[in-house]
């Protein structure tokens, strides 16, 4: 019984080309083998920034990616690109946090998925961001 790998192109691949935009394009999926199974997939990164769009200064957080695959799973070399292409993006928390929810469950039409952002303080206040999708 093996994994199908033969649309992945990113893992694997011994040389770094970090995106310099955000390209959800760059998200990968492979076949979910228990769609007859409700089961949770999380994976959590706490090295994402972005930037202010009023200040142009980064923004420091935790992305937490919880999810019931239907048909497809993320991949996550793919998922870690993705995310490092906001580095450069002017985008307030809020907006941030949604737009990876909509990328994702457009690439990979999950049952259930909930992305959150929970982000460093600046000005003593820190924000945390909670978006879900249900179909």
């Amino acid at each position: 019984m093996h994994d199908d790998t033969s649309s992945l192109t990113l893992l694997g691949r011994g040389t770094a080309r970090y995106p310099s935009r955000v390209d959800p394009g760059i998200l990968e999926t492979f076949p979910n083998r228990f769609k007859n199974r409700d089961y949770q997939v999380v994976m959590i990164t706490r090295e994402f920034t972005s930037l202010c769009p009023v200040t142009g200064q980064p923004d420091y957080g935790e992305i937490r990616v919880r999810y019931v695959p239907d048909q497809e799973c993320i991949e996550s070399k793919s998922l870690k690109y993705y995310l490092f292409s906001y580095r450069q993006e002017p985008t307030f928390m809020e907006t941030v946090v949604n737009r990876i929810l909509d990328d994702l469950v457009s690439r990979c039409a999950p049952r259930r998925m909930t992305v959150e952002g929970r982000f460093r303080a600046r000005g003593g206040i820190s924000i945390d961001v909670t978006a879900d999708y249900e179909r």
